[in-house]
C-alpha cells in the first residue's frame, strides 16, 4: 500500500509499516509540498495540527484510506471524506488516558500554585509561607463532556475521592441511570459550573460547541475554582477567560493544553497571567499513548491492505470508527 505519514507517530509503526509498504513521511511538511506527495497516495495517517481539507483531498485522486491517529476529527473535511467513499478510522481509546492524566497534572499544578513556587525558588526566593494551596479530594469535579477522555477523568477524579458531575450532550433518563451507575451525577452544563471546584472541558469544537464557555458561564463558575480546557481551542472563549481572570474573578486559575491560535511562533494572550499553565497541545503525547497507538495503526493499514488485494474496495459511504 501506497502510504503517507503526514504526522508525528511512534517509530517503530513507520519502521514496521516501511518494511512491507511504500511509506513516504511528511511530517511538518508545507502544504505545497503535502499536495505534491498525495498525488499517488492510497492511505493517509494524520494527527492535530494538520488541516486534512476539500483542496489536499482532490490533491489524492488515490486516496481510500484515512488514519486519524487520535480522536478529534475538526481538521477533517467529513464532507468531502464521505463524498469520496474514503474509508476513514479514528484510534481514541489509547489517548484517552494521556489526556486525562494531564487534566490532573493542570489542576495539581494551578491548585498548589507549582510553576510560581518553583520560579520564585530558582530565584532564590523561599514562599513555604506565602503560598495557598487547595485538595483535591473531597472537592466536586465537573467534566464538559463524558466520552471517552471524559469518562477517564472521571473514573481518575475518584481515585482523588471527588464528587464527580458531569453534562452530555444529549441527556436521558437512561443515560443519567448509566452515569448513576458509575457515581457520576448528570447535571446541565449551568449546573456543573456552579458546583464544581475543578471544571475539565473534554468536548470536540463544532459549530455548537465553539464559544461554549464564554463570559456568561465563566460567572458561573464557583469563588476559588479552576478550569482545564483540554479538548480543543475556541471551545472555551480565550478573550472572555483573559478578562475574567485580569479581573481576579472566578475562576481562580486555568490551564490550557488547547488554544485558538496553535503551532511555532504563536503566544497565548493568556500566557502572561501568572495563574495559567499552557502546554502546547501535548495530551496525548506520552510514549505509551503513541506506542499503542501505533500498534493499531500498522493493524488498520494491515486490515485494508488485506482487503484491497482480495478485491474492489468498496464505494459506499466512509466508514467513520
Amino acid at each position: 500500500m501506497r502510504i503517507l505519514i503526514a504526522s508525528k507517530i511512534d517509530p517503530d509503526a513507520i519502521a514496521t509499516l516501511s518494511a512491507r509498504h511504500d511509506v513516504v513521511t511528511a511530517i511538518g511538511a508545507a502544504r505545497p509540498e503535502l499536495e505534491r506527495l498525495m498525488v499517488d497516495r492510497e492511505a493517509l495517517v494524520f494527527r492535530s495540527g494538520l488541516d486534512i481539507d476539500r483542496a489536499l483531498l482532490d490533491a489524492a485522486p488515490q486516496l481510500t484510506t484515512i488514519v486519524r491517529a487520535g480522536s478529534g476529527l475538526d481538521n477533517l473535511d467529513l464532507a468531502a471524506v464521505q463524498a469520496r467513499g474514503i474509508h476513514l478510522q479514528r484510534i481514541p481509546g489509547p489517548g484517552a488516558r494521556a489526556v486525562a492524566e494531564l487534566t490532573f497534572a493542570l489542576f495539581l499544578g494551578l491548585a498548589r500554585q507549582v510553576l510560581i513556587v518553583d520560579q520564585q525558588l530558582r530565584t532564590g526566593h523561599w514562599a513555604k509561607n506565602e503560598v495557598v494551596g487547595w485538595n483535591l479530594g473531597g472537592k466536586t469535579l465537573g467534566i464538559v463532556g463524558l466520552g471517552s477522555i471524559g469518562s477517564t477523568v472521571a473514573r481518575l477524579g475518584q481515585g482523588w475521592d471527588m464528587r464527580v458531575v458531569g453534562c452530555v450532550d444529549h441527556p436521558s433518563p437512561e443515560r443519567t441511570a448509566k452515569f448513576a451507575a458509575r457515581d457520576i451525577e448528570l447535571l446541565t452544563l449551568e449546573e456543573v459550573l456552579e458546583q464544581s471546584d475543578f471544571v475539565s472541558v473534554h468536548v470536540p469544537l463544532g459549530p455548537d460547541t465553539r464559544g461554549l464557555i464564554g463570559r456568561a458561564e465563566l460567572a458561573r463558575m464557583k469563588p476559588r475554582s479552576f478550569l482545564v480546557n483540554i479538548a480543543r481551542g475556541g471551545v472555551v472563549d480565550e478573550a472572555a477567560l483573559l478578562e475574567a481572570l485580569t479581573n481576579g474573578e472566578r475562576p481562580t486559575g486555568a490551564g490550557l493544553d488547547v488554544h485558538v491560535a496553535e503551532g511555532e511562533g504563536k503566544i497565548s494572550p493568556l500566557a502572561e497571567l501568572p495563574n495559567v499553565i499552557v502546554t502546547p497541545h501535548i495530551g496525548a503525547t506520552t510514549v505509551d499513548a503513541q506506542r499503542e497507538i501505533g500498534v493499531e495503526i500498522v493493524s488498520i493499514i494491515e486490515d485494508r491492505a488485506r482487503s484491497a488485494s482480495e478485491g474492489p474496495m468498496s464505494k459506499d459511504k466512509a466508514a467513520v470508527r
